[in-house]
Formats: structure tokens, sequence, C-alpha cells
């Protein structure tokens, strides 16, 4: 497929800063003519390989992470063009920018390599840090296929690096099916190799095992294994270093990162930064601004409310959920912020989701009341439930748009759940399960004759 992408995106590997934590490194200058055999010689190269990845993932959710999981949806519009409007409108074409995977690529390569040569820089040695780096680039190549088939569908599985003739330039499409139970060998490889903690601020930027078994948790939820969710979702709730913050510390589960709630975050610092504030706070020149329809959804006495936006205003201009209560700096700098791919109150709502499909009314109720007790809501029975929001699962969605709003799970609960279409018609009027998907960008079907556009933007 991506002669470029395959062969020479992990060269930048060869300069990264060597350090523990994956938010300070930085990509420096490639070089050519790397040999991945050749680089992985001692297990600091191996180290340095999986800092590699952790780099990678920051680029990839850098400045598109807002426009896959928002976007779309119905929490949020916006006043400007490009890739916000033509995702509210439902006009995507193959020349947006969030219509490109290459970034998913460069980590999928990136792990490969790793993979496949860590074992060579550990030697006959059986190293504990070996299994867990190990551990890490299995999880990280399985967090990029899934965010990929979540938003393109099929797409080329790719698990052995590139180097050189022999191989496969030109690639087709794997099954959904086929990439998805890669993800979930990948992440069970994960459970048994990664630590379950680390040391310092690294313990939420680095897969542990509870970031493994809660991106398992939300893959069966996508695949609706209910029963699979629910026993993963148990092993990172029964982990005692989890568990939901105060309402008064809600805001700082963004503003501050690595949290007791937090299980997994994309560490960034003032050199690495991403789009956080550009997408949500540029007062009345953000990307996105919350919706009627959001506002109107959150139930009064919802302590969420003036913690989400500045509730004085008719119309906010901001979302100051991920900077704080009272958060007005009008810059147009990029945001240090980390960005929370997954966190307690996911996980319990997943679960009490599941619950629910499977008619374990009590066991879902406990765990959404849970999340509506912390926000200074009263708790429901099932009957009030179906009297407020038609069913229980209809309840335990809402509470997901509400407590999760703008972290990048709203468009993908309205495609998994089957309501996108139902949500979205009288907006954009989405009407077509193949619109679902994105459109693969052009760029990649110039550069291989064997990829087929997705069949709605033929």
């Amino acid at each position: 497929m991506m002669k470029k992408l395959f062969k020479y995106t992990f060269l930048s590997i060869l300069f990264l800063s060597v350090t523990s934590c994956s938010n300070s490194l930085l990509d420096k200058e490639p070089i050519s003519n790397f040999s991945g055999e050749g680089y992985y010689k001692k297990p600091g190269d191996a180290q340095a390989g999986i800092n590699g990845i952790y780099n990678g993932l920051q680029a990839l959710f850098r400045q598109n992470y807002a426009y896959w999981g928002e976007g779309r949806a119905d929490n949020v519009v916006t006043r400007h063009a490009a890739d916000p409007a033509a995702l509210q409108q439902n006009t995507l074409t193959p020349i947006i920018n969030s219509a490109r995977w290459d970034n998913f690529y460069t980590v999928i390569s990136r792990a490969n390599y790793a993979i496949k040569y860590i074992p060579q820089a550990f030697g006959a040695e059986d190293s504990e840090l070996k299994k867990q780096l190990l551990g890490q680039a299995h999880a990280l190549r399985a967090l990029a296929y899934f965010y990929l088939v979540r938003i393109w569908g099929e797409v080329p599985l790719v698990i052995e690096p590139y180097e050189g003739l022999g191989q496969e330039l030109f690639v087709q499409k794997n099954t959904e099916a086929e990439v998805l139970a890669k993800v979930e060998e990948d992440l069970m490889l994960a459970t048994e190799n990664c630590a379950a903690n680390y040391s310092g601020a690294g313990n939420r930027v680095l897969i542990t095992k509870g970031a493994a078994y809660a991106f398992l948790t939300q893959l069966y939820m996508w695949q609706k294994k209910y029963a699979q969710a629910i026993g993963m979702s148990e092993k990172v709730l029964a982990d005692p270093q989890y568990t939901l913050v105060s309402i008064e510390d809600w805001n700082n589960i963004f503003v501050k990162g690595s949290s007791a709630e937090s299980i997994f975050e994309v560490g960034y610092n003032e050199v690495q930064t991403n789009n956080l504030r550009i997408w949500y706070a540029m007062g009345s020149d953000s990307d996105y601004v919350p919706s009627t329809s959001f506002i109107a959804s959150i139930e009064p006495g919802d302590l969420r409310k003036p913690r989400i936006y500045d509730v004085s205003e008719v119309q906010p201009r901001k979302i100051w959920k991920f900077f704080g209560q009272g958060f007005n700096d009008e810059s147009s700098e990029p945001s240090a912020g980390n960005i929370v791919l997954t966190r307690v109150a996911d996980i319990l709502l997943l679960k009490a989701e599941a619950h629910a499909h499977l008619n374990q009314t009590a066991e879902a109720l406990d765990l959404l009341n849970r999340i509506r007790i912390r926000a200074g809501l009263s708790a429901l029975d099932q009957n009030k439930a179906s009297i407020q929001f038609g069913s229980l699962l209809t309840g335990i969605l809402h509470e997901r748009s509400v407590e999760l709003c703008f972290e990048g799970h709203r468009w993908f609960d309205l495609v998994r759940t089957g309501t996108a279409i139902s949500t979205m018609k009288p907006i954009n009027g989405l009407s077509d399960n193949r619109n679902l998907l994105w459109p693969i960008h052009e760029g990649e079907l110039l550069k291989n004759p064997n990829l087929k556009q997705n069949e709605f933007y033929r």
C-alpha cells in the first residue's frame, strides 16, 4: 500500500528521547537507510522504540480527535468551514483532513517494528521490562486499528514491518471482523504482559493492564458482546487505583490530568501540544460550542452544567470543561492538556448498558445512579427511567452524552447503538447506513491502486 509509509515512518524513532514518560517525547529529524534489525540492539533501544509509538499517538490525536468522535454528532454546533462544517452538515468528501489515516498507520508501523525486534534487543534474557514493552506495543497497535474500523470500516490489516522487496506494497482491505479479531488478540496479550501500574505521571499515559481491560470493554460493546464487556469492565473496576472523583474535582480530570478516575490518556505538554483549545475554547472563534439540543438535555440541578460551559450565556461561546470553570483565555495557542481516552465513568456506563441489554436491571440502575448521584441528580428506578427517558437503555445513553460530553465518544455511541440516523437525520439529513463511515482520503487511493473507496462515496 504505502511504500513510503511503511518503509520510512519508523525512522524518526532513532532520535527520540529515551525518557520513561511518553509526554516528554519529541520527534526529531529522521535519517535514511535504517534497518529495524540493526537498530534494536539493547533494552534502551527497545524503550526508545516504544516511546516512538507513543509519540506517534500524540500526533495521531493532536488534530482530528474531536472531529472523529464529536464533529458528526448532535452535541456540538459550529460556524467554521472545512472539516467542522463538512461533518456537521454531513457533506464529507475524500479531501477533508479528517479522512486521512496516515497517522494511524505511522503508529501501526512503529508498533510492528517494536513487536518484531524487541525480543532481539533483550536476547535470551527473561525480562519483565521486555514483557511490558511488548504488551504496550500490541495495545497501541490495537488502539489504532480499533479507531480505524470505527471510522472507515474495512481497512488494510498490516502486522509486519515493511523491510524490503518481496513484501506486498499495495495491500487490500480486510474485513471489519478480521481487523477486530486482531484488536482483541493484541489487547488480550497486553492484559497478560503490561504492568498493573507505573510510577509517577506515567501511570496514566502508559498502557497498563487496566487500560487494556478498558479498551476491551469498549471493543466488546462495539461488537455487542455484552457478557464479555461486563467481564472486562469488572477487571477495571476491581482495581483500587481507579475510582470516581468527587464532583468538585470533576474538571481536574482534564485540567490537571492523571486523576484517580483516569484510566488512559494521551500525554501532551507545552512542546507537544494538541488542538483542545482550538476545538473548544477560543471564545467565539472555537471550532465547536454546545448545541441547543445538548443544553436542553441537561436536567435541572445537574452540578456538571456550570462546569461544562458558562451558564450565564444564552449561547455559550466556549466549552470550558477541559480548562476549568471560569476559563477565559482567548489565546489561539494550542493546548498542553492531556486527551483522556477512557475513564471510570466511561466504563461504569458501558457496564450499565451491557447489563441493561441482558435484562439485568438492578445492576444497570446501580451503576447508572452512581454517576447521577455524583452529579447531584436523583436516583432512578426502572419506572422513573421509562417515564423520563422512554427506557433504561435510553437513559444510560443520555447519561453518557452528558457525563462524557465532548470527550470523543458521542458519535461512536450513536453508531454502535444504531441511533445515528434517527438522531442526525432531522439535523443534517443523514439517512444511509453506508454514510456512517468516512470516505478514504484521495491521497491514499492515489498511492494504492488496490484500495477501493467506501461505497457511499464512489
